[in-house]
């Protein structure tokens, strides 16, 4: 999954749509427009429309998953949020909303990139008057989950060396269980010759029972989440006579047929037959996803896209898909790595037309799925570029000021701003088309045996494979870049941000955590160190200020190459201690002085250093008779306005899910 960095893109035409909304905190909202709803068919809008709302239906589940205190919380906020009748002007309740909206941001109490717990700016004595002013009770546990910094500090810790799952505040394991006794309890449980395995733990919960026995709860209609389960699969069945094809319908029948279940092998089976489905317009994401939030990169969270094809942007990433084997054949890597024969890859630019759980409000730019290993070896993969959320991120950007603080010269500048959106743009479509698909593992390694450096040696891989493909002539003669020194701004664009800018969204004294974040910093400074010696790429200072400054970009590809080699190398071995080695040494630590700089120099230009997006609205009119024949869009519902919304019709599960 690509998700959007710091850095920014270059200027575009205007537009008089309001991609730009509110700030708060380190947070800018943004609106996306679903450019071309209004052409599509009757049939297609009332098929995006119940996928909506089966999209919408499971935002409980990613609160729950994010930490088992988060619903109650929520809830709480939100009644005083809209029941409190005193003064509304101190600087307690100023705090409060910025608060809130950052809980409502990140779907829990910790921060949604960096993990870290919100500390609220209002006094517990504040917070407590208050709620007896309005008559709500709230358990005494949950103060100290709120306000003590000792207390759950991470939802996701990644520092190596502890107990994952014990100092993780992430609701995907029983609060004693600890990660010896996970990693045992899945390594007992895999067969050792298996050649179609199972994604062993995706959908569950791992808890110990009353006698201390370890044993799963399991996400699905009946089990745990299974009241909002069950209102997905009402709206997944309304929108099924709607399919475009039988194939989605199939599609459709496996989903609900998995979320009934619970059964693994049937979520392999609906993964077959969705991204086959490859013939329809309207297209969908609804379920247990990316494993980014566990601690051990095995459990899933729930998120939901809605989508359509954008016809004409599609020929871009038809050309790449088309030539799959191609750049297979051509990698860097070893021959021993590399699939012999390319199956499946088919890849789309898409609007996006509604987002929902881990990919609501923040989300990615592009995704690859299936994620089961051996699915895309025998079957292939489904990739995607949003189309609609780059163009918002673009726009946000204009004038923003980061090109002319952060890029060394006129010159260098200029060539960002000229190619930068385009070499972003197909970075992204290498990297999710042919970067996550391409490679292999080797007969009998386990899919889970990187451990908690899965995440941030696969999105590293899938970097690295564009990186080194977006400099290749091959896209040049394809016609994808007008020129071969158009790679060049996608080249700086990325050396500046895994070296410098990404540090923006980093607290001074933390390391980091992000497994997007790690990936790019370690294959920045790796760069670095590696090419020290013929000084292909610096760090300068020039009156004061750190830059990168890149004198060799040919030779740069080469350093991306080989890493690229490496990096493949430990992933189809499974070589765990070399993936720590190389996350450890070059994608954690952040130097405390060009951390202050950076970090000064970001603020005069009075910037968020994340942005995330409000949903449009959709309305059904209906007939006397119940049947819809229309199905309206609207973009005026604020960010509050819809948080609150969201609160009251999609209140699926109970506080505590135990």
């Amino acid at each position: 999954m690509m998700i959007a960095t710091a850095t920014t893109a270059a200027a575009q035409q205007e537009d008089s749509f309001p991609y730009n909304n509110e700030r708060f905190a380190d947070i800018q909202m943004l609106r996306y427009k679903v450019e071309g709803f209004e052409n599509l068919s009757l049939r297609q809008k009332t098929l995006i429309y119940y996928l909506s709302e089966a999209a919408l239906q499971g935002r409980d589940i990613l609160w729950d998953q994010n930490g088992r205190y988060n619903l109650r919380i929520r809830r709480m906020l939100e009644t005083v949020y809209t029941d409190f009748t005193g003064d509304r002007t101190t600087e307690d309740w100023k705090a409060f909303e910025v608060y809130l909206k950052r809980v409502w941001f990140s779907s829990g109490i910790h921060h949604h990139y960096g993990s870290e717990k919100f500390q609220p700016g209002f006094s517990e004595a504040w917070l407590r008057d208050v709620l007896r002013s309005i008559h709500y009770t709230l358990e005494e546990e949950i103060f100290p989950v709120i306000f003590d910094p000792t207390v759950m500090p991470m939802r996701t810790n990644q520092r190596d060396g502890e107990d994952l799952v014990r100092t993780s505040a992430g609701n995907y394991y029983g609060p004693d269980v600890t990660q010896a006794e996970a990693e045992e309890f899945y390594a007992q449980r895999k067969p050792a010759d298996d050649p179609c395995p199972i994604m062993m733990g995706y959908n569950s919960r791992l808890v110990k029972d009353a006698g201390g026995r370890l044993r799963e709860e399991v996400w699905r209609e009946g089990g745990l989440y299974g009241q909002a389960i069950t209102k997905i699969i009402a709206n997944l069945q309304q929108a099924r006579p709607f399919c475009e094809t039988q194939q989605q319908q199939r599609v459709i029948d496996k989903l609900i047929e998995y979320y009934r279940t619970g059964d693994l092998r049937t979520f392999d089976e609906y993964s077959i037959l969705w991204l086959q489905a490859t013939e329809d317009l309207v297209d969908f994401v609804n379920g247990f996803t990316e494993t980014y939030g566990d601690p051990l990169g095995m459990k899933a969270s729930w998120e939901s896209i809605v989508n359509f094809k954008d016809l004409e942007a599609t020929q871009r990433t038809e050309k790449l898909s088309a030539n799959a084997q191609w750049f297979e054949d051509h990698s860097p890597v070893d021959p021993r790595f590399r699939k012999e024969k390319v199956k499946g890859v088919s890849a789309k630019v898409i609007t996006a037309a509604i987002l929902g759980g881990d990919l609501y409000p923040s989300t990615a730019i592009g995704i690859n799925l299936p994620n089961s290993d051996w699915v895309r070896k025998d079957y292939g993969s489904k990739s995607v570029t949003i189309g609609n959320l780059t163009d918002a991120y673009n726009k946000s950007a204009r004038g923003s000021g980061m090109g002319k603080e952060f890029v060394i010269d006129k010159e260098t500048l200029a060539l960002i701003e000229q190619y930068g959106d385009l070499c972003d743009d197909l970075h992204t479509d290498l990297h999710e088309c042919l970067g996550h698909g391409s490679g292999k593992l080797l007969p009998g390694t386990d899919p889970d045996s990187l451990k908690a450096y899965g995440a941030a040696i696969e999105e590293g891989r899938a970097d690295l494979f564009g990186l080194y493909y977006v400099a290749d002539p091959k896209l040049v003669e394809l016609g994808l870049t007008p020129n071969a020194e158009a790679y060049k701004s996608q080249y700086y664009t990325y050396m500046q941000n895994g070296l410098l800018t990404q540090l923006v969204r980093i607290k001074p004294g933390q390391n980091i955590e992000e497994a997007h974040m790690r990936n790019r910093a370690f294959i920045a400074h790796w760069a670095l160190e590696h090419g020290k010696a013929d000084k292909v790429v610096e760090l300068v200072k020039i009156k004061g200020k750190t830059y990168v400054k890149i004198n060799d970009y040919e030779a740069l590809r080469g350093l991306f190459g080989k890493l690229l080699a490496e990096v493949q190398r430990i992933k189809s071995e499974g070589d765990y201690e070399a993936a720590r080695d190389l996350v450890e040494t070059y994608g954690v630590k952040v130097d405390p002085a060009i951390h202050r700089e950076v970090l000064g120099r970001y603020e005069r230009l009075h910037l968020s250093p994340y942005k995330g997006f409000i949903n449009p609205r959709y309305s059904a009119l209906r007939d006397a008779q119940g049947n819809i024949t229309d199905v309206r869009i609207s973009y005026t519902e604020g960010y509050a306005e819809q948080m609150l919304r969201y609160s009251r019709e999609y209140n699926n599960l109970p506080d505590v899910n135990e």
